[in-house]
């Protein structure tokens, strides 16, 4: 049953500059209402809206560095 004494909670951890890293399985309610479900151990949730994979993080958060053309 959920929230049920015997349930132990979920841990989230806050990753600064990065995703909330939450302990699964996890289920996630869009905006729209749709749910999107993942059975994996742990998720990576996407908090800077930059995923195409979005709510599941694809690492865009990281700053990207492209390199400077060769002048001559």
């Amino acid at each position: 049953m959920p929230n049920s004494p015997a349930d132990r909670p979920r841990r989230i951890t806050l990753r600064r500059r990065g995703p909330l890293l939450v302990e699964g399985p996890v289920e996630v309610e869009l905006e729209d209402g749709s749910t999107v479900v993942s059975d994996r151990f742990r998720v990576a949730l996407c908090t800077c809206r930059r995923s195409r994979r979005y709510p599941w993080c694809d690492t865009s958060h990281r700053d990207r560095t492209r390199e400077k053309p060769e002048s001559g």
